[in-house]
């Protein structure tokens, strides 16, 4: 699959109704074979910002979910692979917050959204969509690259 190919399920996957994490994740469960029960399972709670208390972005939640897929330890003694794998994890989180100044969920509604496009559910339109396109577009870059 494209990048775009992968950006546009994503977004695509989002607009069902599902979670910023999901749509991540879910846009590269295929190229892990990763079960897409089990990928919407895993990543459901994740949403929010962490079961939504506004903490860390989802859509960055399910990029670290496909970084750990492509290049996380499965040894608990391989340190080697795991800090290069959390090293990912901070960059794909550096670009990210470069480019929309945060990667909190509520500093990012604070930022693009006002209450009552949160309270009318709309916020998503402002600034859900986009960092779900940065992040999976990102993210498909680094595995790519790696």
């Amino acid at each position: 699959m494209t990048k775009q190919e992968t950006i546009n399920k994503a977004l695509s996957i989002f607009d069902e109704g599902f979670a910023c994490s999901q749509a991540v994740l879910l846009a590269f469960s295929e190229k892990f074979n990763l079960n897409e029960k089990t990928a919407k399972l895993i990543s459901s709670t994740f949403g929010g910002g962490m079961g939504r208390l506004r903490e860390k972005c989802g859509a960055l939640t399910g990029g670290f979910m496909v970084l750990g897929l492509e290049m996380g330890n499965t040894e608990p003694k391989d340190m080697e692979t795991k800090l290069a794998a959390y090293k990912k994890v901070r960059e794909l989180n550096k670009i990210v917050e470069d480019i929309h100044g945060s990667t909190n969920c509520a500093e990012l509604l604070k930022k693009y959204a006002s209450k009552t496009d949160i309270a009318e559910r709309i916020h998503h339109k402002h600034i859900c969509r986009k960092v779900i396109e940065d992040t999976t577009g990102i993210t498909y870059d680094m595995i790519s690259s790696s």
